[in-house]
């Protein structure tokens, strides 16, 4: 069976990024922002982690959004996550880009995308949907590209599950009634990304910013940079 869609996850995909980097400069900055507002930075960055960790967890009955609050809302109180709420929002409108620094940048990341594209392969953005919509949208913008390249970019207010949960994958399916054997994974994380291909997904894996924390046996994927995704391509 032909491919036709093709999956990428973006952080160390698409965006190159150390994660470790990335999350420091991340939660530090979210956290002086609301520091003027009473949040304690270490008991702040302890709930994101407390809150990503629910996502990763969930089973599907919310979406990541709502599993996300509710876990801040139990550590800090419902009614001051709704006053405070605004603050949040003015983060990513105003300075989640300021981030971007601690991100690398790779010009073969848009050419490759939009060769891609051009060869006619639905394009959608398998990131882990841990983010809100604006955040994701930044990191895109970021990574050379825009929104409006993917068909669809997994975000936590239209997502239930988390990678590597395969519901996550499955509910990719079936939203575009497409085949696991219609689609092509391409990630960076072996846990994460190449998970996929138990769904009877072919994969590809990016080794620029390569996750193994389980420091598996990665000799059996077709792997490569980013722009050598176009080569494996023409082996299909």
């Amino acid at each position: 069976m032909s491919i036709k869609f093709i999956l990428f996850d973006l952080d160390g995909t698409l965006l190159p990024m150390d994660p470790n980097v990335f999350a420091k400069a991340y939660f530090g900055s979210l956290a002086r922002k609301l520091a003027p507002y009473g949040y304690d930075a270490k008991e702040f960055v302890d709930a994101i982690w407390a809150g990503s960790d629910a996502m990763v967890k969930n089973d599907g009955s919310k979406r990541n959004e709502e599993v996300f609050w509710d876990t801040f809302k139990k550590i800090f109180g419902e009614e001051r996550i709704n006053k405070d709420y605004c603050h949040f929002e003015d983060y990513y409108n105003n300075d989640f880009n300021k981030v971007q620094p601690s991100c690398g940048y790779n010009p073969d990341t848009p050419s490759t995308i939009y060769a891609i594209k051009d060869m006619g392969y639905r394009i959608i953005l398998a990131t882990n949907p841990l983010f809100p919509s604006i955040g994701t949208e930044c990191r895109i913008r970021w990574a050379g590209l825009k929104p409006s390249d993917f068909e669809l970019y997994t975000t936590y207010e239209n997502s239930c599950h988390c990678k590597p949960n395969l519901e996550y994958y499955r509910d990719i399916l079936r939203q575009f009634d497409a085949k696991a054997e219609e689609c092509l994974m391409v990630g960076n994380d072996v846990n994460e990304d190449m998970i996929a291909e138990q769904l009877g997904m072919k994969v590809y894996l990016v080794t620029d910013c390569l996750l193994n924390k389980d420091k598996k046996d990665i000799s059996g994927y077709p792997q490569g940079n980013i722009k050598g995704l176009l080569d494996y391509l023409k082996t299909l």
